[in-house]
């Protein structure tokens, strides 16, 4: 039972390592003091180690070696020496301490930068997108993939830069102390480039795969916890197990290809640098005793050499955490890329007002935020003066234009379709040549069965898709001219499936209406019948909902569902099965509180109990996309067709 989008394939490999890098750098723009600091304190804590080793050299030579086997050695030299010694490492540990502190700040400015971008996307991108992408597979993104991407900028680029540092001043050191032994440690370093370079290429492709995979098992999991009581319900617990087992495998093989390409650069650089300290101890060891350098020297240069080798095998270590992080990075910054919902429309809703002018015309002034309970669509006569002129010539509006150039139009509530086709994907048609119309306090009902389109047409209502032909028209305007979040916000709508937020009952009623007050909310609430349970909760208005209401019933969080619907008092209500999971005699009662809600506006109602649409102006039949049936319900009783059929049971609705 895979969820949608668990068969993409994983990309084999970063498409654009430098651009995704260089993206990462542009959110640390605003850190670049802080970045500057940090890294003279990494320089600082660098050369701090690397003049520290050269000590060793004085203190063989003249703080040790002369005075083995004196009774009474002066110690000053050794004394001194240990001193400058003790004072270069402080300064280094300030250094470390500096570059930490202010790693702390960038690295979490630039995640909190991020994370903002990629949640405000999330809430521009369309339906669409959410329909396509399992809720895991996006989770993912704020978890594992800014995980890993935290990691690189506060710990994996900081200490690339440390060791290269400290790559380039050791073999500077190197070649200060003894040129001939420097030669050999280059021969045996290019050999450690070509293993770093030749594994590091691998690594990199699979770490991306394993990222992928990653996405894939944790939207399969989301999914099979969020479904489990299906699951359990229809036996399915053998082929859940299946398909994760599936999925988990892709996971093991992507990961153990990732994990053996990185963990086998340790070993294989581990060995190299022995190797390396052993042929210049054999060497340094010689050339003392040819008398072509000191103890002292070779001493520091050993030490050198086994710091030369360290920041090399960690920096192998360091590439693939790189592009681990990397391969999240690219995955957050393209979920930020995708493209978001087009808004063209420039119609605006407007609080307004009728005044009286001095000839006795009627004027509409926009009062801003002042709530007047009148809303009228505000249309740039400069942008649509030529629809709205059309519009007021057919009849189908009445508009008064204001001296600023912008016609005013009363909202009403009348919504038109005329010969709409829409596809969802561009292949299957949905809805073919589908023409209704619902005057202002109309009730209309969609009866039929699943995958007619009666979902669908109101998801077109609120754009959150567009038609593919045709025209939807709210008060005489299309709608692709109006603004959607204008649109939207003079909608309610009220689906089969409720979600809750965490916080009280009265903070989730009041999501239909921000502003509202307590005794909107109350007023609200009794409408939908929810005030009588409510007033019994632990904390009544102020009880705490978390998990999506799990402390609630099914049918309390619909009815807090419609009083949220009940308080943001638009115009248009939208009823997706609204009273699916409401028992007959509840149903009853909110049918009561319904109508007064109802009263006045225009109501689209899909149902399946067909009680509940018996009352409607007009009963819309669809099937396969196409309006068969419309009418009453005496109407269409009389014509005996399928309302007929279904309402007296001959045929039941799938």
């Amino acid at each position: 039972m895979p969820g949608p989008g668990s068969n993409r394939k994983p990309q084999e490999k970063p498409q654009d390592v430098k651009k995704t890098f260089v993206r990462v750098l542009s959110y640390m723009k605003p850190y670049r003091v802080h970045i500057v600091f940090m890294f003279a304190a990494l320089l600082l804590q660098s050369v701090a180690g690397v003049a520290g080793t050269y000590f060793l050299k004085p203190l063989l030579n003249e703080g040790l070696l002369p005075f083995i086997g004196q009774t009474d050695p002066d110690l000053s030299p050794l004394v001194a020496t240990l001193t400058k010694m003790a004072v270069i490492y402080a300064i280094g540990a300030l250094g470390n301490f500096l570059c930490n502190r202010l790693l702390v700040t960038i690295g979490t400015g630039t995640l909190f930068a991020i994370r903002k971008d990629l949640f405000t996307k999330m809430e521009k991108l369309p339906l669409a997108y959410f329909d396509s992408h399992t809720h895991g597979e996006l989770m993912s993104r704020y978890t594992t993939d800014t995980d890993t991407l935290r990691e690189m900028v506060s710990n994996v680029i900081p200490n690339f830069v440390a060791n290269a540092i400290q790559i380039v001043g050791v073999f500077a050191m190197m070649i200060i102390l003894s040129p001939l032994l420097t030669l050999i440690v280059v021969a045996i370093f290019a050999l450690m480039i070509f293993v770093v370079t030749f594994l590091g290429k691998r690594s990199a492709r699979y770490f991306k795969e394993q990222q992928a995979s990653l996405g894939r098992v944790n939207g399969y999991i989301e999914e099979m916890i969020g479904g489990q009581k299906v699951v359990k319900v229809f036996c399915h617990e053998d082929k859940a197990n299946e398909e994760f087992g599936r999925i988990n495998d892709g996971l093991a093989k992507a990961a153990t290809n990732a994990m053996t390409f990185g963990s086998i650069l340790m070993p294989i650089m581990g060995n190299l640098n022995y190797l390396l300290y052993a042929v210049t101890a054999m060497a340094g060891g010689a050339f003392a005793i040819l008398g072509m350098t000191d103890v002292g020297t070779i001493a520091a240069y050993l030490q050198y050499t086994r710091n030369f080798g360290q920041p090399i095998t960690q920096i192998s270590q360091l590439f693939t955490a790189v592009m681990t992080g990397l391969a999240g990075a690219e995955r957050i910054f393209k979920l930020i890329d995708e493209k978001p919902e087009v808004d063209e429309g420039l119609v605006t809703l407007a609080n307004v007002e009728e005044r009286t002018r001095e000839d006795g015309t009627t004027d509409i002034v926009d009062t801003g935020e002042k709530r007047t309970g009148y809303w009228a669509w505000k249309a740039p006569a400069s942008a649509y003066g030529d629809v709205i002129e059309q519009a007021i010539a057919d009849g189908r509006v009445k508009a008064i234009l204001d001296d600023d150039g912008h016609y005013y139009i009363p909202l009403r509530g009348d919504v038109r379709f005329k010969d709409v086709d829409f596809s969802y994907d561009g292949k299957k048609q949905v809805l073919n040549d589908v023409s209704l119309f619902a005057k202002p306090g109309q009730k209309i009902a969609f009866v039929g069965s699943t995958g007619a389109g009666k979902t669908t047409i109101t998801n077109l209502i609120n754009r959150f898709y567009d038609i593919t032909d045709g025209t939807i028209t709210y008060d005489g305007i299309p709608i692709k001219l109006i603004r959607k979040d204008d649109l939207r916000r003079s909608l309610a709508m009220v689906l089969q499936d409720t979600h809750l937020f965490t916080g009280t009952v009265e903070e989730n009623i009041r999501y239909g209406k921000l502003d509202a007050t307590h005794e909107e909310v109350v007023k609200a609430a009794k409408i939908a019948n929810a005030h009588w349970f409510i007033e019994h909760l632990p904390e009544g208005y102020d009880t705490v909902l978390t998990r999506d209401g799990e402390n609630l019933s099914q049918g309390q969080r619909q009815l807090i569902a419609i009083a949220r619907a009940a308080v943001a008092d638009p115009p248009v209500l939208i009823l997706d099965e609204a009273t699916s999971s409401i028992d007959t005699r509840t149903e009853a009662l909110i049918e009561k509180g319904m109508d007064g809600l109802m009263e006045g506006r225009t109501v689209f109602v899909i149902a399946h109990r067909l009680s509940t649409v018996r009352n409607s102006n007009a009963i819309m039949v669809l099937e396969h996309g196409e309006i068969i049936e419309r009418g009453d319900h005496e109407e269409l009783l009389a014509q005996k067709g399928k309302y007929y059929q279904l309402y007296t049971g001959a045929f039941e609705l799938s």
